[in-house]
């Protein structure tokens, strides 16, 4: 999907898309008047089975397909008219190996988070805005064991995963004036999933409140996937720290990846880069700072992703397992050359990938094999 963004900004404007390749491009759509634009405004709420008005001219809703949108009615709010912005779903979920091709990730850094979900991790996947964090989420998730139990919270509907042991839930606010019902928000469905025992805990986006209850989850023993605006894990920790979330470093320090993701021009072309993956090693007792290792990095000048030499959270894996850290190594190594041939074979729909992991969990030499002969 090359168009990610549609736009209206007012009366008289062209529509916007943004593609992926060119970015921002003007179309030769335009609402000529202002009840052309209202009306129209007004179908796209009811498409959404909601209401937007004068008294109530903002709305945050998803179309029938997915996709998210933002309205604004008349010129309450906004002096040029309606508007709206239309975030588009795609049918056909981005997958790991589209990751990989995209050169957002390495295959290396991949099979690196293949075998830290596998085996239990808390991440944070973190960026400014439209550094494509969600997707990056979404594929991350596809690594979950199929026999986990997986509890999703959003405020619009965005993950797509492969697990039939899987809750979907989504924020609702009230229908309008003069009614019984209530908002329900990442608040209320992330403390109603805590009683549904959940192996993992993934939040689209946390930005509030909801955010110390997650932090908690993860601090007696539940596993949380989440996105956070912020441009490096300073700025991430700061912002956790900070109100409305207050969230104390001892439970910051139970996250084990943070990662950090954005926008980015390399060789003329805007792209999307995982600039830095870096691990929390814990907490230091006297100055209580919280001790990162970064464990990638984007290299600007070459365009590769750099491992910095060492993995504090391989070493443990492989201490808590009872395996060498080489046994280790050379496992995350076999699924870097399986990723790198399915990236080769371009093997991304998001059904061929779910299934080779799920197999690959099953019967770890035989897919390996068969990925290893077709290359």
């Amino acid at each position: 999907m090359m168009i990610e963004d549609i736009s209206c900004d007012g009366v008289n404007i062209p529509l916007y898309i943004w593609h992926r390749k060119y970015e921002s491009i003007p179309t030769n759509i335009v609402f000529q008047t202002a009840k052309e634009l209202d009306s129209f405004v007004l179908r796209l709420a009811y498409l959404c089975r909601r209401h937007v008005s004068i008294a109530q001219p903002m709305l945050d809703a998803s179309l029938p397909d997915g996709s998210r949108i933002n309205l604004t009615f008349s010129d309450e709010v906004t002096r040029k008219g309606s508007t709206f912005s239309i975030r588009k779903f795609n049918r056909d979920p981005m997958t790991i190996i589209d990751l990989i091709n995209y050169k957002t990730i390495s295959a290396e850094m991949a099979a690196y988070f293949w075998y830290a979900i596998e085996n239990r991790v808390s991440i944070l996947v973190s960026g400014g805005i439209a550094a494509g964090k969600t997707t990056t989420l979404n594929c991350m998730s596809m690594f979950i064991k199929p026999d986990l139990k997986i509890v999703s919270i959003e405020d619009t509907p965005e993950l797509n995963l492969p697990h039939q042991n899987w809750i979907p839930a989504v924020t609702r606010t009230h229908f309008g004036l003069g009614t019984d019902s209530s908002d329900i928000t990442l608040f209320d469905l992330l403390q109603s999933s805590l009683r549904q025992r959940p192996d993992y805990i993934i939040v689209g986006e946390v930005r509030g409140s909801e955010a110390y209850t997650l932090f908690q989850a993860i601090s007696t023993g539940h596993l949380g996937m989440s996105t956070i605006h912020g441009e490096s894990v300073d700025a991430v920790v700061y912002r956790l720290e900070s109100e409305p979330m207050n969230i104390p470093r001892t439970l910051i320090a139970g996250i084990d990846i943070i990662t950090i993701q954005k926008k980015v021009v390399s060789r003329g072309q805007s792209c999307r880069k995982m600039i830095s993956t870096t691990e929390i090693v814990g907490l230091d007792p006297r100055s209580k700072e919280i001790l990162t290792n970064e464990v990638y990095k984007w290299n600007t000048e070459t365009d590769s992703f750099d491992f910095t030499g060492r993995s504090y959270l391989v070493e443990k894996i492989s201490a808590k397992n009872g395996i060498p850290l080489e046994e280790a190594n050379k496992e995350i190594k076999k699924r870097k050359i399986m990723l790198e041939s399915m990236a080769k074979k371009n093997i991304r729909n998001y059904e061929e990938v779910s299934d080779i992991v799920r197999r690959y969990y099953e019967n770890p030499e035989v897919v390996y094999r068969e990925l290893k002969e077709i290359e």
